[in-house]
């Protein structure tokens, strides 16, 4: 997989083993050691993936993963020390599209950064091309959104959350099932986060987030006048 990864890491020695084990899975791996060196070599260098540790000197990954998302939507894994429910969800909410915390499994690791790296290559829904609801339209082999012809900034679990409601239109979806779909089995975090994502779905489409509606004690429907 010729893919390139940047690692964001102040730790010399957890940088240098998650370096290694992405290098032994045949990823291209450029190190940063705190977030300023990271925006720079983000600018410069064409990034598929990125793996960011929260604390850090010069800059966190919070305010990285900020400025990262103003203008790109390539994968982040959020590495942090915490496990605190709301700082996954700041995490979350910044656009992060994976959360793991430390001691993290570099097995799972290489596995989260693989199944992002699909994502973004378009493998779901990749046999069709265009879905136009009213004023939307989605290309699915470019993993676009757009409302009158104007590009929406999604990020990876943002498009495939509002794509997996869209060909289920009119099922009602239920945390879980969306959990499952979207995040997958070994997530174990806080239903909360499809909340948060459903949020800034809803935000981004603005006139068109009527469509997304709240099921209460069950999840969401999406629906459409026919």
């Amino acid at each position: 997989m010729n893919k390139t990864i940047l690692v964001v890491e102040d730790e010399d020695r957890m940088r240098e083993i998650i370096s290694d084990y992405l290098k032994s899975n045949h990823f291209s791996v450029i190190e940063a050691s705190d977030g300023q060196q990271a925006l720079t070599i983000f600018e410069q260098e064409n990034v598929d993936l990125i793996v960011l540790d929260i604390m850090m000197p010069n800059m966190d990954g919070w305010s990285v993963c900020k400025k990262i998302r103003k203008d790109s939507d390539v994968p982040i894994i959020i590495l942090t020390a915490r496990s605190d429910e709301e700082d996954e969800l700041m995490g979350l909410e910044l656009g992060a599209d994976e959360y793991v915390t430390k001691p993290i499994s570099p097995k799972v690791l290489v596995a989260r950064a693989v199944n992002l790296l699909k994502r973004a290559n378009g493998t779901l829904g990749k046999a069709s091309s265009t879905v136009k609801i009213g004023r939307m339209e989605i290309l699915k082999n470019a993993r676009i959104v757009k409302i009158d012809d104007e590009k929406l900034a999604f990020s990876q679990k943002e498009y495939d959350l509002l794509l997996y409601l869209i060909e289920n239109k009119g099922t009602v979806l239920s945390r879980e099932m969306i959990l499952n779909r979207i995040w997958g089995f070994d997530y174990f975090g806080d239903e909360r986060v499809v909340d948060t994502h459903i949020k800034k779905i809803r935000r981004k489409l603005k006139a068109q987030a009527t469509k997304i509606q709240t099921v209460i004690g069950v999840g969401y429907r999406f629906e459409v006048d026919e």
